[in-house]
């Protein structure tokens, strides 16, 4: 059983004993992040096994360096395999407005769903180039109109809806993702934090705790982004993406997506 279901099942059944028994529970919290699957730890992850904090992250960026890239214009072709909507194969499924729209409608038009970079090119100055610009791990599609609603803007909680968002919010300096895809925001962010250390001609991409980062390589909110990985656990959509990414596309793999608690162990 998927582990928001388990925690949603326990709410429930904590919240009808303390109806019974008359007593006030207090406010339940994220249960912490654990691994959805240990079937490369003994091969792709065995460098990293039993490791924590800088060691864990060093020995993570050198197994997921040197992935193989694709160009900008490729995305396109790739985004409409790994985002497929589920329950229409015809369709991709947009992250923060939770669309389904025609795989076909991919472009720069109003009704359109382009490529968004999670981790915002301004935020270290990559663009599109073969590379942090042209990583799928962080690339998904969104609807033309609230991909530039989210502009470059750091990642925290807070603000107001706006047209198809979904359930995402925003205000002057920060995005909220809906709730289904918090996690998944987090762990492409951080992702990218460890693959781009900058011994590779890229910049060294890092997390931290503020908004406003624009125009630098940093990108937050850390604090929010760390809460997120553990409110919002992969999911079967998210785990086929990193299947597919790593089998089909570049190579490498999203550590946090199969061990999201290495989160806590390096931040």
């Amino acid at each position: 059983m998927p582990a928001a279901r388990i925690r949603s099942w326990k709410s429930v059944a904590l919240a009808t004993s303390a109806v019974l028994v008359g007593i006030v529970l207090p406010a339940a919290t994220a249960t912490p992040a654990s691994a959805t699957t240990t079937a490369y730890d003994d091969t792709y992850y065995a460098s990293a096994i039993g490791k924590s904090g800088t060691a864990l992250k060093s020995s993570l960026h050198s197994i997921i360096d040197g992935h193989t890239t694709i160009s900008y214009s490729a995305v396109w072709n790739a985004l409409k395999v790994t985002d497929q909507d589920p329950n229409n194969s015809n369709n991709v499924k947009l992250l923060y407005s939770g669309i389904s729209r025609s795989k076909s409608l991919n472009g720069g038009s109003s009704g359109n769903w382009n490529r968004e970079h999670v981790w915002a090119q301004s935020h270290g100055d990559f663009g599109t180039s073969a590379g942090p610009g042209t990583d799928l791990h962080h690339l998904r599609p969104e609807d033309v109109a609230v991909n530039a609603r989210r502009g470059n803007l750091d990642f925290d909680n807070g603000g107001s809806s706006f047209t198809n968002s979904g359930g995402s919010l925003v205000d002057s300096n920060s995005f909220e993702p809906r709730d289904a895809v918090k996690g998944d925001v987090a762990r492409m962010i951080l992702y990218m934090a460890v693959r781009y250390e900058g011994d590779d001609g890229w910049p060294n991409l890092e997390p931290n705790d503020s908004v406003n980062n624009g125009g630098t390589r940093f990108h937050g909110r850390l604090s929010v982004l760390k809460a997120w990985n553990d409110e919002d656990p992969p999911d079967s959509f998210e785990e086929r993406r990193n299947d597919l990414i790593y089998s089909d596309y570049q190579g490498n793999r999203n550590p946090f997506i199969d061990h999201p608690e290495w989160v806590e162990a390096i931040w």
